[in-house]
C-alpha cells in the first residue's frame, strides 16, 4: 500500500507537464491559428487532474479501510486515471508534438526550453543544457534606456521595472483587444506566467471551463456596467486573492483590463499591532 501511496505522489507531477504544456506550447500553436486542439487538450488535462485529485483523496484514509476497499478503489478510480494518462500520451506522441515538431520554428522552441524552468519538470531534472543549432537564439526585449516621464514623476526602465517587480502582488495587464501586453516578475509569483503569453488572447490563457466567466468580465468591462471582479481561493494551503480591475482612461475608454494577484495568507493572522522595528520576521515566522 504505500508503494501504491507513493506511486500516485509521483504521478501527481503530472500537472507539472500539463502547466508546461497548455502556458508555453498551446500559445505558439495559437498563433499559427491553431486552436482547436489546444482547447479540447486542455479540458483533458482538468479531467485528469480531477482524477488525480480523487485517487489522492481515496488513498488518504486509513489503510485498514483501504485495505477493504481495494478492489473497487483500483477498478472505479485507479484504473481510469491511469487509463486517461495513457491516452493523453497517445494524443501528445501521435498528434500534439508531431504537429509542434512540423509547425514550430526553432527560435519557439528556445523561448520554451528557456521559459520551462519557471514552471518546472515532471519527474526529471535536465542534466545539460540544450543550444539550438542553426539558429539564433531570440533577444530579449530591451526598453529604451532614457526616462519614463510619468505626471507625478518619473522612472529610469530599470527603477519602473525593478518597483513593479518588487511590489508583492503578481499583475497582468490585457489591453483593450484582449491581448496579454504585460505581467510582472516578482520573486514569488501565483500563477505560472511567461513570455509566450504576450501577445496572446487572454480567453486563451483559462481553461475552457471558465473562458465564459473571463468574457463576461471583459464585456461587463467594455460595456461600463462594472469596473472590478474579485475573487478568493484556497490554494496548497494559501489564501489568495484575486482581482480584475478595468483600466480607463481620462475621458473613460477602456484601455483594457488589470489582474492583480496576492497572497493573503499571512496577512489574515496578523492582530493587534506592530509599531516596533522588526523587518517583518513575525509575519514570515
Amino acid at each position: 500500500m504505500p508503494r501504491l501511496k507513493l506511486h500516485f505522489s509521483n504521478l501527481a507531477e503530472a500537472d507539472v507537464h500539463y502547466r508546461r504544456v497548455e502556458n508555453l506550447v498551446f500559445p505558439y500553436l495559437e498563433k499559427l491559428g491553431i486552436t482547436g486542439p489546444p482547447a479540447v487538450m486542455w479540458g483533458k488535462h482538468d479531467e485528469i487532474r480531477d482524477l488525480l485529485k480523487a485517487v489522492h483523496e481515496a488513498l488518504s484514509v486509513g489503510a485498514d479501510t483501504l485495505q477493504d476497499d481495494l478492489e473497487p478503489l483500483i477498478n472505479f478510480v485507479i484504473k481510469p486515471t491511469t487509463a486517461a494518462i495513457e491516452e493523453m500520451i497517445y494524443k501528445e506522441e501521435k498528434i500534439l508534438f508531431p504537429m509542434c515538431v512540423e509547425r514550430l520554428s526553432e527560435a519557439d522552441w528556445s523561448e520554451i526550453y528557456n521559459s520551462s524552468p519557471e514552471i518546472g519538470f515532471c519527474l526529471y531534472e535536465p542534466q545539460s543544457e540544450w543550444r539550438p543549432q542553426g539558429s539564433t537564439m531570440q533577444q530579449e526585449r530591451r526598453a529604451d534606456a532614457g526616462a519614463v516621464e510619468l505626471p507625478s514623476g518619473s522612472f529610469s526602465v530599470e527603477e519602473l521595472m525593478s518597483v513593479l517587480n518588487t511590489l508583492p502582488i503578481d499583475i497582468t495587464f490585457v489591453d483593450k483587444n484582449d491581448k496579454v501586453k504585460y505581467f510582472s516578475q516578482g520573486a514569488s509569483r501565483i500563477f505560472d506566467r511567461n513570455r509566450s503569453i504576450l501577445g496572446r488572447s487572454v480567453q486563451m490563457c483559462h481553461p475552457p471551463t471558465s473562458v465564459h466567466v473571463v468574457e463576461q468580465i471583459l464585456n461587463d468591462f467594455k460595456s461600463g456596467k462594472e469596473s472590478r471582479a474579485p475573487f478568493w481561493i484556497q490554494r496548497d494551503g494559501k489564501f489568495i486573492h484575486i482581482e480584475y480591475f478595468a483600466v480607463r482612461g481620462e475621458n473613460g475608454d477602456y484601455l483594457g483590463t488589470l489582474e492583480v494577484s496576492q497572497d493573503l495568507t499571512a496577512l489574515r493572522g496578523l492582530e493587534g499591532e506592530q509599531r516596533l522595528l522588526s523587518y517583518g520576521k513575525k509575519q514570515e515566522s
